[in-house]
Parts: structure tokens; sequence; C-alpha cells
């Protein structure tokens, strides 16, 4: 691994995000793990009924950096706009998420390869804009945002969503630890570009900011095994060569090393709500 941050490195967007399969096991993991915090597709939904004007009669609403199409599809069935877009960078997410849309007929919700420096929609056109867990993608988010203010209509909410700079410190003392990274505590948070620290100033900058709420998640992992699933695909590491992407392999790295038993982990999840400058309640 190079010294450059992963999640800002456009070198490694293919190898971290190339293969669906892989975020799926990464994500799936930390599900499974999850002992605290709200679900966060679900909360997007209240915070947008709860600051909205109109959360019964939305037009557009634009899901940014969306993944696999998680709170897309949330935000359609649970709020019915008359349009959700779904927009993220990598092409093979892009097309699961289509796969999974398509499972659900009926929904008016479509998905799109793009950059989120430069949205794809005219100014003021978006009822709803969604930034979960994708602007610290951006070594420049204070453009993502300004954009956001581009294309959000007067009434519009924005809903902007992070990590705190030390979530999962306890997964990098244990890496650590194994000796599979001894570095792994020094390495820079991945979330440095938009934290729970800066993303309300970096709000502001473009936005009115109405509301900023702070929720610690925790999480428990049972044992190596299912540690090992979300360790093989987390890119913060400097992994010995044969394990990246080998959860088999990292898990049988980790028995060796430690005795096996469970992993207990948080992460600090920060969601501002915001509209347009200047825009109406």
């Amino acid at each position: 691994m190079s010294g450059t941050n992963p999640f800002l490195d456009p070198t490694r967007q293919a190898e971290l995000y190339g293969h669906a399969s892989r975020l799926v096991g990464r994500s799936n993991a930390l599900i499974r793990a999850k002992t605290s915090g709200r679900p966060v597709p679900e909360t997007i939904v209240g915070l947008l009924r709860a600051h909205h004007g109109r959360p019964d009669r939305l037009g557009l609403a634009l899901d940014l950096g969306c993944g696999r199409g998680t709170s897309s599809l949330t935000l359609a069935k649970e709020l019915r706009p008359r349009r959700v877009v779904g927009l993220d960078a990598a092409p093979a997410l892009v097309e699961q998420a289509r796969r999974r849309a398509r499972q659900l007929p009926g929904f008016p919700v479509s998905f799109l390869q793009g950059d989120f420096h430069h949205l794809p929609v005219p100014a003021r056109s978006c009822d709803v804009v969604v930034a979960a867990f994708c602007l610290y993608h951006s070594p420049s988010p204070q453009t993502v945002v300004a954009e956001i203010g581009r294309v959000l209509a007067p009434d519009g909410v924005a809903v902007l969503i992070t990590k705190g700079l030390d979530s999962y410190r306890e997964m990098d003392q244990l890496v650590a630890a194994a000796g599979l990274d001894p570095r792994a505590e020094q390495h820079e948070s991945l979330y440095i570009s938009a934290h729970s620290g800066n993303l309300t100033d970096l709000a502001a900058a473009s936005l009115d900011v109405l509301a900023v709420e702070h929720e610690e998640h925790g999480f428990t992992f049972d044992g190596h095994d299912h540690l090992a699933e979300y360790l093989a695909t987390n890119p913060k590491y400097d992994l010995a060569p044969g394990l990246y992407g080998n959860a088999s392999a990292l898990a049988a790295a980790l028995h060796q090393s430690l005795p096996d038993g469970p992993l207990t982990t948080t992460s600090l999840v920060t969601f501002v709500v915001a509209r347009s400058q200047g825009g109406r309640l």
C-alpha cells in the first residue's frame, strides 16, 4: 500500500470498488456485528420527515455515493418521491443497484454512474439530496457540498452523514497485536477528508445547517472468522501478500497469532441536516 490514503487515491478505486461482492461481504459482516445505533437508511427517512416542509410531496431525491442502492430504495419505498436517482462512481455498484431495483417494480428509482463533484442535474431541481458515508472519498468534499447547494431547491433538504476519525480503533489495536500490520494504529484515518469533527463546517460553507446529531454505533464480531470477513477488504491495513481479499487466509493468520474471541468496537456516526442558503423552511 502506498502512503496515500486509500479512500483518496484514484489509482485504488477499481481495486476497492471494482467487485461488488467484496463490498457486500464487508458490509454484511459489519451489519451482522452491529449491536447498537439506528439503521441509517431509516434514520435518513426520519430526519427528512422531521425537517422537510412537505415530505409527503417530494419531487426529485438524489442519493450520492449510493453504492448498492440501499438508501435509494428505502427513500423510494418510505417517502414515495416522484423520482429517486442514485449516483455512484463505481460501475459494479451501480449495476448491482439496478439489479436490486428491478426486483421492486413500480418504484421510480434509477441509478447513474457519475462524479459527485459535477452533479448531472439542473440547479435548484432537487427536493432531497443525501450524501451518506461518501464525502470522505473526495479530496475536495467542499466542492461536493457546493454542488449539493447548487442543485437543492429553495425548500429542499440535504442529509450528510459521516464517521468519526477514530472509528473502529479497537480493530486497529487487534490488527497490530496480531502482527498483521504492526503500524495499524498509526495509519491516517480513512475518514480524514470529511469526518464527525469537520462535517458541520463543511456543510455550513454552502448550506444552512438545521440540525446536527451524533450517535455512537456499537459492533461485536463473534470471533476471528467473522472479523476476517470485514478485515479482508478493509483498505486501511498493509496486509501481507495473499491476505487482502482472502478472508479464509486472514482468519487463519488471526487464529495463529491470537486466541479466538469476540471483538467489540465502535464508530461515531454524525448526521447533518441542512437546506440551501437563504431557502425557505
